[in-house]
């Protein structure tokens, strides 16, 4: 470890942020760097603890310890080939993973725990700024040819990983660049985009190609690609939004929130957009949904100027801290306060919206809403919720954005022309560890797989579905498991 006492020594501390009325003023990234010496102070917090939970709280596995050390000795490059032998992209889960691994953290059961996320942001930008990130071409090309359909993290990590394994890759993605969620849905101020490009143009390198403004199952058909391809990796993501189909929803002001955010995206970049501009300057805006796309939403508005901001959660306020609900090391539901939250918005718990209400010409004037009480098992967790008696009340409101999650993949196109099955939530059917759908070559992983979930996870699905399409293709593979690579490190 890197220092024996640094747990007991240094406090956790993040990086400054710039404040929020500033920020506000724009769409870049907001959260500063470490000084050298503080980064060596945060990385010697962490404890080499015999059993290092962080590790299976992390969905890759990261080897979280051994990197901390490695940065704590200002060892970048073993840093750098530690973090990337698990991770793909540290650059986007260092920016926004919710960080599952500091909650499985041990010393966050007494104290703050290690700011693992931010220290892996730290090794990721100092190894591209000592050009430590070089394309990695392999040796040796095996000659067969892979299909993967989503440039999202699922996509992008099972094309690099499928490359790095020999095989010609090709990634097709319907939008006009590639990245999927990273480029069109998560918010510039929180990932800018050049952090994208940047990953990007070292896969080209590698030899990864990349189609877009492609979709498969309308501008190429799926047989096509099953036919051209050796194999073929579904990672398309979990598109269709979870609808609130209440009385008033068809009038103008009501939006999804993947259209608004996609579009300010868009914005951002100068690129074009077809649709009507989706604008909440002076605007009463309403956010349902209490996830981080709701919290997205909240961000954007503030940025282009809303009059007011709420955000609506049908559940009710969760804790600050664990309860015997949530004990460590499992990622408890407690209060998340988000930067955005901190630039301006009201929050609201228990609430339940009924009915949107509109002007003569269809336009959203207002919402109708009640509060809510909600039923618990004897471990605290909701079970139904039931209306308080005399909370009916109206909300002024003319711009309302659904931000409740999303309920499966695309079926129209694609997975109908390929015939693949679907499980009981509508995801594309491919056992968990083979990632194969009953269609021969063809694989599916990422939330189009496994439902809506973190970042974190697409890239681990991504990672593990490369290596059965390595196993299909050759017989065998050298791609590393995040098993293997925890029990080599463990053992060694």
């Amino acid at each position: 470890m890197g220092k024996p006492t640094g747990f007991q020594e240094f406090n956790r501390e993040l990086p400054a942020k710039v404040s929020p009325e500033e920020r506000v003023k724009n769409y870049n990234e907001f959260v500063g760097l470490y000084t050298a010496e503080k980064l060596n102070q945060q990385s010697a917090r962490c404890m080499n603890c015999g059993i290092p939970f962080c590790h299976s709280g992390c969905p890759l596995g990261n080897i979280i310890p051994e990197f901390n050390d490695a940065v704590y000795r200002k060892n970048w490059e073993e840093a750098y080939e530690i973090l990337s032998s698990t991770n793909n992209f540290p650059e986007f889960t260092g920016r926004i993973c919710p960080a599952p691994c500091e909650s499985a953290c041990v010393l966050g059961i007494n104290k703050p725990a290690v700011a693992i996320e931010e220290i892996e942001k730290h090794i990721i930008e100092i190894a591209y700024e000592r050009k430590l990130v070089q394309p990695m071409a392999p040796l040796v090309k095996t000659g067969k040819t892979v299909a993967v359909v989503g440039s999202g993290p699922a996509g992008l990590a099972a094309a690099a990983q499928l490359s790095k394994a020999g095989h010609s890759v090709t990634v097709y993605e319907r939008d006009d660049r590639p990245g999927g969620l990273l480029r069109y849905g998560i918010p510039d101020f929180k990932l800018e985009k050049w952090v994208i490009d940047r990953r990007i143009q070292v896969m080209e390198a590698e030899g990864v190609q990349f189609i877009c403004n492609t979709e498969v199952g309308k501008d190429i058909s799926s047989e096509e690609l099953v036919r051209k391809y050796d194999a073929v990796v579904l990672a398309g993501g979990s598109t269709i939004p979870r609808n609130l189909p209440i009385p008033g929803r068809e009038l103008k002001g009501v939006y999804f929130a993947m259209e608004f955010l996609k579009q300010q995206n868009k914005r951002v970049s100068n690129t074009p957009f077809d649709a009507e501009d989706i604008l909440v300057t002076g605007k009463d805006v309403v956010v349902i949904g209490g996830g981080d796309t709701g919290s997205d939403c909240v961000g954007t508005s503030n940025r282009q100027g809303a009059k007011s901001i709420r955000q609506f959660e049908v559940m009710m306020r969760p804790p600050e801290s664990r309860t015997t609900a949530m004990p460590w090391p499992t990622y408890p539901m407690v209060l998340k306060t988000s930067s955005s939250h901190e630039e301006g918005c009201e929050r609201h718990w228990g609430i339940n919206t009924k009915e949107f209400l509109g002007d003569e010409n269809g336009n959203l004037r207002a919402l109708k809403v009640t509060d809510v009480v909600w039923e618990t098992d004897f471990l605290g967790r909701p079970i139904k919720f039931s209306e308080v008696e005399g909370s009916e009340r109206e909300l002024p409101c003319q711009r309302v954005f659904l931000a409740m999650g999303f309920v499966h993949p695309q079926h129209i196109g694609m997975l109908e022309q390929l015939g693949v099955e679907l499980d009981e939530r509508k995801n594309v059917k491919a056992k968990e560890g083979a990632f194969r759908t009953n269609v021969s070559k063809v694989f599916a992983c990422g939330d189009m797989r496994r439902g809506q979930s973190l970042v974190v996870w697409a890239i681990s699905e991504g990672r593990e579905a490369a290596r059965k399409v390595d196993e299909f293709l050759m017989g065998h593979t050298l791609l590393e498991s995040k098993e293997a690579v925890n029990f080599y490190e463990q053992a060694f």
